[in-house]
């Protein structure tokens, strides 16, 4: 069979099982198994695929099917124009996050100081830590996560990316970090505990500890909320990653402890309320 006729005949599959963006997913992940361009899949689209990349690319597309996402499949996920390693063990990166980490890079740029630190709590595959890595080089970052396994895929992914500014540390949130930092940056778990079963299969499928944010996906606010001041310089401040609707029971934890001013909040590129800064 060759590229076009696979290609027809899968997306048919994919529609026929609700897969969404059919075309888009029956692409990439041939390009994945030919190891291809998608430019390349017209290009040779009268090519016959031999048996065993046939084997592979019905197997692959039978994990599409079953709910797997695609990231974990290709083990490849871009964020920031970076290209990151993901998989089982930790949470796939969102376009929705980049407003956060651009924010962190755009405060970072105007600080008048010669070496910046920075803590990213529940750093997952450490999309947050290496992308402001990447573009502020006058940092020191210290990167959290309770999870060793995803504390493995981080470093792996610091290493494809070479950015070396970065420190691993296996800890519960603040339980193993010393020091104090001139910013702390964090995506942490914020879905309310009894939604997720109600999510796509896909997102199922990730792990759940990078996804539960308690009875009402506000644990993790209140703890790094709470304790943060203790771990940040005078006039340092912290950057929260937050669900669409999350901003207003944030701004009143926030507020409640009387120990942050200059709060404001920033939307995603969909219009919904998504990060919110506010200085110690």
């Amino acid at each position: 069979m060759t590229i076009q006729e696979n290609l027809e005949l899968v997306v048919k599959k994919l529609k026929e099982e609700n897969i969404s963006e059919p075309v888009l997913k029956a692409r990439l992940l041939l390009c994945y198994i030919l190891n291809l361009k998608k430019e390349d899949l017209v290009i040779y689209g009268d090519k016959e695929i031999n048996s065993k990349d046939q084997e592979k690319y019905e197997k692959v597309i039978q994990k599409l099917i079953e709910g797997y996402p695609l990231q974990h499949i290709t083990h490849h996920s871009e964020f920031m124009k970076l290209d990151f390693y993901v998989d089982e063990n930790v949470l796939i990166p969102r376009a929705d996050t980049e407003i956060t980490v651009e924010e962190v890079i755009s405060y970072c740029k105007n600080m008048k100081k010669d070496n910046i630190r920075i803590l990213d709590l529940c750093t997952g595959s450490g999309v947050i830590a290496i992308s402001i890595g990447n573009y502020i080089k006058n940092c020191e970052i210290v990167a959290v996560d309770i999870s060793s396994k995803a504390l493995e895929v981080a470093n792996k992914n610091a290493n494809k990316n070479k950015i070396d500014n970065i420190t691993w540390v296996l800890s519960d949130l603040f339980d193993r970090v010393e020091g104090k930092f001139d910013i702390i940056v964090s995506n942490p778990p914020y879905i309310k505990k009894e939604v997720i079963v109600t999510l796509e299969k896909e997102v199922q499928r990730e792990p759940i500890i990078a996804l539960d944010g308690g009875e009402d996906g506000l644990k993790f606010y209140r703890e790094i909320i709470k304790k943060a001041p203790n771990y940040i310089e005078k006039d340092g401040v912290i950057f929260l990653e937050i669900g669409y609707d999350q901003k207003q029971e944030v701004l009143n934890i926030i507020r409640e402890t009387k120990q942050y001013k200059e709060v404001i909040s920033k939307k995603d590129l969909g219009g919904n309320d998504r990060m919110i800064m506010a200085k110690c």
